[in-house]
């Protein structure tokens, strides 16, 4: 027998479909890659990206990456020529998608659940680490304490006894959610834990004009035995 501690630096942040504020009126995928580059984290739940960033940010950061598109997708290829183009005269309807980053371990399984089809379809999608043992999933909410439930319940389903991390953008300030523990959050943005623990308080990051959502960082813990 042998007792390992595992130390997870965890990040969430909307993206804001890529656009800054005020509005940069170009591309600025070399912003936001340049910024996730420069912090500390080994798992980043992103939401509001663009469906064609994950796949390049995973390249730019020598990260694994694993996404489900969201909303405003049909005709993709149209609207990512409009987007790179006029990302905020498009905003939005450029498409969407959330994304889950891993450094420094593989994904061993990924799994995805439809939350809501109206007034937007919400996802959420949950990975699992195969050197730490556990699952990491994202979420985009639409508001209503409903949609986080739905989530929190269907990745404790995936997950069985091994630990989770549920993290991303709730739309609730104030939420509890049964079978986890709040780790850290700012604003609408939270990170919850079961089987868990924050090694200290959250922190907000410097993010300059990118993003109307301030990214959030949370050390976690836990000391799986064997």
């Amino acid at each position: 027998m042998y007792v390992a501690v595992v130390v997870l630096r965890v990040l969430t942040w909307n993206v804001f479909h890529g656009r800054a504020l005020p509005g940069a009126g170009r591309d600025l995928f070399d912003e936001f890659s340049g910024a996730l580059a420069a912090w500390e984290w080994d798992l980043a739940l992103l939401q509001e990206v663009p469906p064609w960033w994950p796949q390049m940010l995973a390249a730019r950061l020598d990260a694994n990456a694993r996404f489900v598109l969201t909303s405003r997708n049909v005709l993709l290829r149209l609207r990512r020529a409009l987007a790179v183009r006029w990302p905020d005269v498009i905003k939005s309807n450029g498409g969407g998608a959330n994304a889950i980053l891993i450094r420094g371990d593989t994904i061993a399984e990924h799994r995805i659940r439809r939350l809501c089809i109206w007034p937007e379809r919400r996802w959420v999608h949950a990975v699992r680490l195969h050197t730490a043992d556990t699952w990491v999933a994202n979420l985009h909410g639409g508001g209503p304490a409903r949609d986080a439930h739905r989530a929190a319940a269907s990745v404790l389903g995936w997950a069985g006894e091994e630990p989770v991390v549920l993290g991303g953008d709730f739309n609730i300030r104030g939420l509890t959610l049964d079978g986890f523990t709040h780790a850290g959050g700012h604003e609408v943005d939270h990170v919850f834990v079961r089987a868990l623990e924050a090694s200290g308080p959250a922190s907000v990051l410097d993010h300059g004009p990118l993003s109307d959502h301030a990214p959030v960082a949370v050390t976690i813990a836990h000391v799986p035995t064997r």
